[in-house]
Order: C-alpha cells, then structure tokens, then sequence
C-alpha cells in the first residue's frame, strides 16, 4: 500500500503549494527509502543492504533522463511555446478582437460569438491559455460589458474560449499525451480537430439560445462608426488571414506528412518572428523576453517530467500498480467502468492540480489498464485531452478563473466568474460524454 500512500502524500503537498517538480521528486525519493527499507530490513538486512536496494531502484533514473533529453516528441514542445508567445506579444489577439468585434453588430450575442471564434484562432496559432484568456479579458471584457451583456456570460465566455487551446492543435496537452501514449503526434493532432470543432459549435449554439431566450444578456452592438460593413469585413480579413496562413502551414504541413511536428513547430516558431516583423512588433526586447519565457516554461514542464520519472519507478517498485491494475479491471461493466471511473478521476483531480502532473502521473498507471482491456489508445488519448481541458475552468483552482480575475473590472467579482463558467463546464462533459458515447461520430472505433 505504500505506493497509494505515496500518491496521496504528493497530493496533499501539491494542494499545500510546494512546487510541483521538487515534491514528486522528494516523495520518490522518501517513500523510496521507506519502501526499500521494508523490502530488506525485516529480513535481517543490514545497512548496506538498505543502500543497495535503494540504489538499484534508480538504477535506471540516468537512462531515462537521458531519454527526455533525446525524446523528438517532446523537442516540439519549447518550439510552439515560443511560436505562442510571439504572436501573443506581437498583439495578435487584440488586432483579431477589435477587427472582428463588430462583424456579429446585427447579431444578438455577437460579440460573444465572435469571442469565440478568436479564441479557436488564437488556439491554432498559439496555444498559449494564459495568454488568450488574459488578451481576450483585457479587450473583449470591457466591450461586452460597456454593451450591457451579462457579467456571467461574458466571464464564462472568454474563460471557456481561452482554454480551447487545449484541445484544438497544436497543443501542448497533445504533444505530452503523444509522448506518454507513444502515440505519433499528427495522429493525435488529427484525432483532435473535431472534437475541438464540436465544441466550438456548442460554444456559439449555447450562447445563440441564452441571447435569443434572454434578450438583456447579450445584446447586439452597433459597428465601428465611420466604417461599413463590407469595410469591417475587409479589416477583419486582413486581421485574420496572415495567422490563418500560419496554422495552415504549420497543421497542414503535418497532416499531409511533409513534415513531422518538431520541423512544423520549427517553421511555426520562424513565421511567428515573420508575422512580427510584418506586425512591426520585431525587435531585440521581443525576441529575448519570448525566448527567456519558454526557457522558463519548457524547464517547468521538463522538471515535472523528471520528477514524475522518479515518482513512477517507486510507485511501480512499490506494487500500487498491481493494486490499480486488479481495481480496474475487475469493475461492473469492465471497459465502459473503466472509462467512466477514468474520467471522473481525471475530472475530479483537475479540480486541484494541473494537467501536466495528470498526464504524467495518472495517466501512466491508468495506459497498462486501458491496453489490458483493449481500448484504442488513440481514442483514450482525446478523451484524457477534452478532459483535461476542463481542469483550467474548474472551480476552486482553474487556471483560467485566475487570469481573468486578474485582468477583469473591479465590478467583476470572483463569484461572476464562478457562475460564468459552470454552464460551459457543463457543456464540455456534454461532448465529452457524446465522445464517450458515440466514438464512431469523431471517427474513433472506441
């Protein structure tokens, strides 16, 4: 049991704030004394027994290090971190959002919908939730909140749209699930784009019905005084088909196997510093502040991994694995159990910690199982992802919630945001369970 024990430990310490990396690795490395100590002291084991079994247990730890290190998947990951990050600081956003405010004028709820759609653009150009969510908070929050819509709606709007980035590729969530499912990225990019699509659909289908039920929520807004429809039209296409020119190149390079996705973020992270230059937002401040927030960004992620390495070879040294395994697999209804208890894990989980430690840590124990009763990994792998999305909308500690709040008009309060978000929560378990449900429809054998 020390193995469970251990996980709940670093559970607790993440919930108390230590740092994520740095805790897995101290737990490994305690419970690993203590597991180790057990195995051989009992026994009449002496001292350097203790040592020695402690030892071979991280036998391997510089081996898989250095297979991170080497790992080509995981090489994409700083690259689209930085493709993100320059088109964020290049005010990609805020060119999409005034230009494309006013298109939806004689809509009601256009604004939110066309919140919306940017926040589908900004997830298929940058990838980057903090920076969608604080972007859209800072420019679309104050419009729709000066065109009299609902507090709620509006906070629950960006915040659902910021987090888009995590399904809708490139995604960093993708490229991690890839690396742990052992599954080519392009496959999973592929498998995401209609799920990602979907929930797009259900975003601006929801809030058509709220505007059209509760007419005060969500009125429509006049366009840019001075300028014409077809002149609002053009100034958002010139707004929009420069970063569209991007995804195109840098998915479609990967969809159509010219490319693998280490050389597309490649080309992704050069026509980011081109879109910049054409923006007139290059120069020396741009280049080393993006470059030293992906360093910070990318070691995060690569310490965590390091750490959820270690935490995994004495949870599996432990036994826990075997526990887990037998638990799983010897639930009612076998696979469909697995699943539903899978995703209410995950989704509870996501409540308190982040989707790198889940997709690092759980769902490591959980891919054995889902192999073991014949899941298509390729399915399980959207499910985790469209899961895992939710966690930076989750109420107490969804990332999301935070950015916004720190972005957000003082008359926006934090209960604001809390009510915002529920109904979009709720519609993303919605299409998570029709994926659930209906694998077929997205093109999955289930």
């Amino acid at each position: 049991m020390i193995g469970l024990i251990m996980f709940f430990a670093a559970l607790i310490m993440l919930l108390l704030g230590f740092p994520v990396a740095f805790t897995f690795g101290a737990v490994a490395l305690y419970f690993g004394l203590g597991a180790s100590y057990l195995e051989v002291m009992p026994d009449g084991g002496t001292l350097a027994d203790w040592a020695d079994e402690f030892i071979s247990m991280f036998s391997m730890m510089p081996f898989r290090i250095y297979s991170i290190m080497t790992n080509k998947i995981l090489m994409a990951v700083p690259l689209f971190i930085f493709m993100g990050i320059v088109l964020q600081k290049s005010e990609l956003a805020e060119r999409l959002l005034m230009s494309m405010g006013t298109l939806f004028g004689k809509v009601r709820g256009g604004l939110a919908i066309s919140t919306v759609l940017i926040g589908a653009l900004l997830a298929a150009s940058t990838g980057v939730v903090g920076a969608s969510v604080v972007a859209m908070g800072v420019i679309s929050l104050p419009i729709m909140l000066k065109n009299s819509y609902s507090k709620p709606l509006s906070c629950g709007t960006i915040c659902a749209s910021g987090t888009l980035g995590q399904i809708i590729p490139p995604s960093i969530v993708l490229i991690i699930l890839a690396d742990v499912f052992q599954l080519p990225v392009g496959d999973l990019f592929k498998a995401a784009v209609i799920p990602g699509l979907v929930l797009v659909g259900v975003y601006i289908f929801y809030i058509l019905i709220v505007a059209f039920i509760k007419k005060d929520v969500a009125p429509a807004i006049e366009r840019e005084e001075g300028l014409s429809y077809s002149a609002n039209v053009k100034k958002a296409l010139i707004a929009i088909i420069p970063p569209l020119l991007l995804i195109v190149l840098v998915l479609g390079s990967i969809f159509a196997g010219i490319a693998t996705p280490t050389e597309s973020a490649s080309l992704g992270a050069l026509g980011s510093i081109l879109l910049a230059a054409m923006y007139k937002k290059l120069n020396w401040a741009l280049l080393r502040d993006a470059s030293l927030e992906t360093v910070k960004t990318t070691s995060m992620v690569f310490a965590i991994l390091v750490g959820a390495t270690a935490f995994s070879m004495v949870f599996i040294y432990s036994g826990a694995d075997e526990i887990v395994e037998h638990f799983m697999t010897t639930l009612p209804g076998q696979k469909w159990g697995f699943i539903i208890l899978t995703m209410a894990i995950i989704m509870f989980l996501g409540f308190f910690i982040d989707f790198i430690e889940i997709s690092y840590i759980v769902v490591p124990i959980l891919l054995p199982i889902s192999q073991t009763i014949g899941i298509d990994p390729l399915w399980f792998a959207i499910l985790i992802a469209m899961n895992l999305q939710s966690s930076f909308l989750t109420p107490p500690f969804g990332f999301s919630l935070f950015y916004l709040k720190g972005v957000a008009p003082k008359e926006v309060s934090t209960i604001d945001i809390y009510k915002g978000v529920v109904p979009f929560i709720i519609l993303q378990i919605l299409v998570l369970a029709s994926l659930v449900i209906f694998p077929e429809l997205y093109g999955f054998k289930g």
